[in-house]
């Protein structure tokens, strides 16, 4: 039985990329590859921040994702294939001073901004979105910079920031996608360690167990065949060579 307890991510970490070609799906691609995240399958998940989710190092993050897995992430993407045109995307975070409330993740990508105007634009969206669920109470209309004051002075939240990549147009006309993730980890996920076997309490799934039966029979099998051929290719030795095959009943005395 699915376990929804499990569901909920532990662990987060920031990201991004910027890719330049000639596709703009492959644009995309080389984004993704830049942020580490291209040999996943990215779900895009809306902008709840689990309560007491831990941020960690895109390093450490990046080593505790597998190939092919199903990855659920806050990202945003922008693309132009305009020369010289500056875009952006954007996450911001905002976390609550309570660690047993959720905080507010929010996306943002946009055209003719600056990594700070951008970043900081993001970061404005998720405070805000936090800031009416703890019931701060402030004035839309004031700039960024001093809702963050008021914000931070309530004592009810405790960080905001933002992760952000822009990027200016290809000069040659070529797609320009920029690329920013808050990348959720699955609280089950070894470290990616292709030089170190996995610790011998570690329980291999069902699926895993097979298909290493498989490879062992398939290695034992080739084994066989190979030896099997070589036999036969072996001339038939004489009586002479078989006779000096056969051990002396003597002993070794040294």
């Amino acid at each position: 039985m699915l376990n929804f307890h499990e569901m909920v991510p532990k662990k987060v970490f920031f990201t991004k990329g910027v890719g330049v070609h000639r596709e703009k799906l492959a644009s995309f691609e080389l984004a993704l590859r830049g942020a580490g995240v291209a040999q996943c399958n990215l779900v895009l998940v809306s902008s709840i921040y689990p309560p007491g989710c831990k941020i960690i190092s895109k390093e450490e993050g990046l080593k505790l994702l597998r190939p092919g897995e199903i990855v659920f992430a806050v990202y945003d993407r922008e693309s132009n294939n305009e020369p010289n045109r500056l875009s952006a995307a954007s996450v911001g975070l905002a976390i609550p001073a309570d660690s047993s409330m959720h905080g507010y993740l929010s996306e943002h990508h946009s055209f003719g901004e600056t990594d700070e105007k951008a970043g900081d634009y993001a970061e404005d969206l998720a405070a805000s979105m936090l800031a009416t669920t703890l019931g701060i109470e402030f004035n839309s209309e004031l700039d960024w910079d001093e809702r963050e004051q008021i914000f931070k002075m309530s004592g009810k939240i405790v960080r905001t920031t933002n992760i952000t990549q822009s990027a200016v147009g290809n000069k040659d006309g070529l797609w320009t996608t920029v690329f920013a993730a808050a990348v959720f980890i699955n609280d089950d996920n070894p470290p990616m360690d292709t030089g170190k076997s996995l610790p011998l309490n570690a329980q291999a799934t069902p699926q895993e167990e097979i298909l290493s039966q498989m490879v062992e029979g398939q290695r034992k099998n080739s084994e066989a065949r190979d030896h099997l051929a070589l036999r036969q290719k072996e001339p038939a030795k004489s009586a002479i060579e078989q006779a000096r095959l056969v051990p002396s009943p003597r002993k070794n005395l040294s």
